[in-house]
């Protein structure tokens, strides 16, 4: 039998069962609600959907990945749960687009050590220090089953609200055209201003700086 190469192997590891959607009233508009499950894996993943996503039209939509402590128990440390929110906002007003919920806690390393990486953080280490400090990469995400995921709902192109040059990157990688980028600054809280300050001068993300909002020159 032969040897599979390194692109085959990778396509296993994202291969998908898709199950059906179901309706998902919010707030803001009643959404279709898709899941992915990872074949070797068993891991859940969703995608939160609006209007027709066919045709050659760049779908609004957010990349976003899990995170428990901001998304469902209201933590002010990062900007998350803003951003999660926010994104069903907008896409709830333009009437069409996407978000891909990720199971990737933490950046990749799991909820109980992003919360011994919180631990770190309040010794006084930053969030890539503590990252480190574990033994993990400053970001363990891995965005390969992002394609089947938007072929499987008919997406051909994004505009994509994010803040994260490597995730624009990752996408490049991947293949996935993304016809515009839109930024996704909310929620600048004195609990996470070190944690964006950090994201933007350690991370590269494209988050100002404190006072660059007023002094953008």
């Amino acid at each position: 039998m032969p040897t599979p190469t390194s692109d085959q192997a990778a396509d296993a590891q994202t291969e998908l069962q898709y199950i059906p959607p179901c309706q998902l009233p919010t707030p803001w508009a009643t959404f279709a609600l898709h899941a992915f499950v990872e074949q070797a894996t068993g891991k859940e993943h969703l995608a939160i959907t609006l209007g027709e996503l066919g045709g050659d039209e760049p779908v609004l939509a957010r990349i976003h990945s899990e995170c428990l402590t901001g998304d469902a128990l209201f933590s002010q440390r990062c900007d998350c749960g803003a951003q999660l929110e926010t994104a069903l906002q907008r896409i709830a007003a333009e009437g069409r687009g996407a978000v891909l919920y990720l199971r990737q806690e933490g950046r990749g390393i799991g909820l109980v050590n992003k919360i011994r990486a919180y631990q770190l953080q309040e010794a006084g280490a930053d969030t890539v220090e503590a990252n480190h400090a574990l033994g993990f990469a400053p970001d363990m995400r891995d965005y390969r089953l992002v394609k089947p995921m938007l072929e499987q709902l008919g997406i051909k192109s994004l505009k994509l609200m994010t803040n994260n040059p490597r995730k624009m990157k990752a996408l490049e990688d991947a293949h996935i055209p993304v016809a515009q980028r839109m930024p996704l600054i909310v929620n600048r809280n004195p609990f996470n201003e070190r944690y964006l300050g950090t994201k933007a001068a350690r991370l590269g993300h494209w988050i100002p700086l404190p006072g660059e909002e007023e002094n953008p020159e």
